[in-house]
């Protein structure tokens, strides 16, 4: 994995957001969205702090008082992983953090099956394509 997206379509280095500060900037900011269980938060990153192409950065909020699983915290950072690099050529100059703010299934269900899976996925894409100009 290289820290280039230029033409790659490849989830890279240059795609995220990695410190506690770059985190709190975006989560201090009013913009908001919500679907499902999921809370979209984002801010303009015109001044291009970390990406010189002024590209979208995406960082993940999957805490364990929700999603008790690792498996399962795993899956849906991998569908959003996966959302947002399908739309990050659509999107603006953004930073976004993707936050589960409520537990994706009950505690009856053990293994989420297709369906449950797909809806997340859906919820996803339709907050990133809420952000499209």
């Amino acid at each position: 994995m290289t820290g280039r997206s230029g033409g790659c379509n490849s989830f890279c280095l240059l795609d995220r957001l990695h410190r506690p500060n770059e985190f709190a900037v975006v989560m201090a900011s009013p913009l908001r969205q919500r679907n499902g269980c999921f809370e979209l938060r984002y801010r303009s990153n015109q001044g291009g702090e970390a990406r010189p192409d002024g590209g979208a950065r995406l960082g993940l909020m999957i805490p364990k008082r929700l999603a008790k699983r690792a498996v399962l915290r795993n899956l849906i950072k991998r569908l959003a992983r996966e959302a947002f690099r399908h739309s990050r050529s659509r999107l603006p100059a953004v930073d976004v953090v993707l936050r589960l703010v409520k537990p994706p299934m009950s505690s009856s269900v053990t293994k989420p099956d297709k369906v449950l899976r797909n809806s997340w996925r859906l919820s996803i894409d339709q907050l990133l394509a809420g952000l499209a100009p």
